[in-house]
């Protein structure tokens, strides 16, 4: 804890719109630009990070994520390979209706990806990530993809990485988490 009682948070930022993230295909290691709109959107994240001070910037190391980052204002940030998306191994590419053609039923969060990572997998990475910001309770803003965000956060709340399936997260979108009553909890989620 600090010296002035205040714990540290985690400022996270889905990285800006992508034809992929548009087009709902999976966007794991695939490195896809952002498109002219999700460069519009980066931009104006930097009006509403303005004013605000962090002990470390994180980025992961993928082009869209680090073009999020530096058109915010954080050409700085430090990237972190814990911080990649999702291994979608064989469903790389694919939408997820396209996987159900091939394995009915299918849910990432329960399944995994084919010859890819399993939810516990994204959450042993993101488990490192976390230990770094409560270990100095550093505020931290960590520029990151949709789903690693979202184990991110449900281990955040000390949840299994599969809670994340229910914490919807849009491109180009704030969220916060901290502390309540020295209880981890979500201060912000999903904000445009």
């Amino acid at each position: 804890m600090r010296s002035d009682g205040r714990r540290g948070t985690a400022t996270l930022v889905r990285h800006a719109e992508t034809a992929w993230s548009l087009s709902g295909r999976h966007t794991g290691r695939t490195d896809v630009p952002l498109t002219d709109r999700g460069r519009e959107i980066a931009c104006s994240l930097a009006d509403k990070l303005r004013g605000r001070s962090f002990d470390r910037v994180l980025t992961s190391p993928l082009s869209r994520a680090v073009e999020t980052a530096t058109l915010a204002g954080f050409a700085n940030a430090e990237p972190d390979r814990d911080l990649m998306e999702w291994d979608y191994g064989n469903d790389e590419g694919l939408t997820t209706p396209q996987i159900r053609e091939q394995r009915a039923g299918w849910l990432l969060w329960r399944d995994g990806a084919a010859r890819g990572e399993v939810a516990d997998e994204v959450g042993a990475r993101v488990d490192r990530v976390i230990a770094k910001i409560t270990a100095r309770d550093e505020d931290v803003l960590i520029f990151a993809h949709g789903h690693v965000l979202r184990v991110l956060a449900a281990r955040w709340l000390q949840q299994p990485a599969d809670f994340g399936a229910r914490l919807v997260l849009g491109t180009g979108t704030l969220s916060m988490l901290g502390y309540e009553h020295d209880v981890r909890a979500v201060l912000r989620w999903n904000a445009d």
